[in-house]
């Protein structure tokens, strides 16, 4: 028989024993777009992409930078993605006794506008594609539920996807619900710039034509900058860069070319305009910095 639904706090503590029981390397679950992490150091600051997701943090803390905005969320709090963007992260509070654990949930467009026939007509304009909100007891009940499925393999695949909607629906109407919103909106300012993003981070190492990019869009160049920037932070040719460097740095990591090379194969013209910028970017030159991160990912953790 299920156990009867407690307070938050009993069940947020609930949400920790959960994910500490199922979070494995690959953060991945057996309910398809569910998501359970583990994570025992802090660490440095690591470029990756944020997918379009919700991640509710059950214990620990984690600060994810995108541009010159800053987001920390903690215990109780989660993010939204509505872009899947480069973003530089790490979490702020975790150790082996106390690790950072987190829920997450791909967001599928398709589920969200299924949602929308009943949530009411939604606002056009862009907004951010990153967002933090407090988690209601409501939303945190229903993380319990889904990861609960994992146990109950006969009842997974028919109340999963009813979790997944009742999750989602929390989402479209708290903080975060005009992003939520807008994702299943195709003719929406932020499903237009996500259609330029998808397009510069498949071919990062091109020529960037702001004016072809702005028509693929359906927009002015005014509109297509000013939009550009509300969701990603940057202007379109600051996340071009965004996009290399971090490419660049995966690059060096692998140990598949030289600096002069890798700066090439990421679409610099020179090799000095590519060292100048990563310094500038990353704190350190390109050899140095990559060298330094092999040592760090080859060292014992230290608690």
């Amino acid at each position: 028989m299920e156990r009867s639904r407690g307070t938050g706090a009993g069940r947020l503590a609930e949400l920790v024993d959960l994910i500490a029981r199922h979070a494995r390397p690959d953060q991945t679950t057996r309910i398809d777009g569910v998501l359970a992490s583990a994570e025992t150091r802090v660490g440095e600051p690591a470029p990756s992409r944020s997918g379009t997701v919700m991640a509710l943090i059950a214990q620990g803390a984690k600060r994810i930078a995108l541009g010159d905005r800053t987001y920390e969320y903690r215990q109780g709090q989660y993010l939204v993605a509505s872009v899947d963007l480069p973003i530089t992260g790490h979490y702020v509070e975790a150790s082996a006794a106390t690790p950072a654990l987190g829920f997450g949930l791909v967001i599928r467009p398709s589920v969200v506008a299924t949602l929308l026939l009943e949530a009411g007509p939604s606002q056009r304009p862009a907004v951010p594609a990153l967002g933090v909100a407090d988690a209601s007891e409501a939303m945190i009940d229903a993380a319990v539920r889904m990861l609960t499925l994992l146990e109950r393999p006969r009842d997974r695949d028919v109340l999963a996807p009813m979790i997944e909607r009742e999750i989602l629906w929390y989402l479209l109407n708290g903080p975060m619900g005009p992003a939520m919103r807008q994702i299943a909106m195709t003719d929406s300012g932020l499903t237009q710039i996500s259609r330029a993003v998808r397009w510069i981070t498949d071919n990062y190492d091109q020529p960037l034509r702001v004016q072809e990019l702005a028509g693929m869009c359906g927009m002015s160049v005014s509109s297509f900058h000013r939009n550009f920037l509300a969701v990603t932070a940057f202007s379109p040719l600051q996340f071009q860069k965004q996009v290399r460097l971090q490419q660049s740095r995966l690059l060096l990591l692998s140990g598949v070319g030289d600096v002069a090379t890798t700066g090439l194969r990421v679409g610099y013209d020179s090799a000095s305009q590519f060292s100048r910028e990563y310094r500038r970017h990353f704190g350190l030159p390109p050899g140095r910095d990559a060298a330094r991160l092999r040592a760090l990912a080859e060292a014992p953790p230290k608690w």
